[in-house]
């Protein structure tokens, strides 16, 4: 019975090991894919602004904004800009 118990035990290990493990790497490629729109643009245009006045976040967080609210093919890039911190959006100008 204690081989069975100690069988298990180790199964059971190796099973939570690899769940982890496996959850480490999505959260390591949510990292990377987190990064909004890393090109940029190459000829920006002011199109809209998004989200509250003064934006509380970074530069990544207002892209997010810009394309959850505008689409990805609308947007380019997503900037907080001025003294009153405005989340700016860009789109690539024609």
């Amino acid at each position: 019975m204690a081989k069975n118990l100690n069988s298990s035990t180790f199964t059971v290990l190796l099973i939570v090991l690899l769940m982890a493990s496996t959850e480490f790497l999505k959260i390591e490629a949510m990292n990377i894919r987190a990064r909004c729109l890393p090109k940029g643009c190459k000829n920006p245009t002011f199109s809209e602004e998004c989200g509250v006045e003064p934006f509380p976040s970074s530069n990544n967080d207002c892209c997010h904004c810009c394309v959850a609210k505008y689409g990805r093919k609308a947007v380019c890039k997503g900037v907080v800009e001025g003294p009153d911190k405005h989340c700016h959006c860009y789109k690539e100008s024609v």
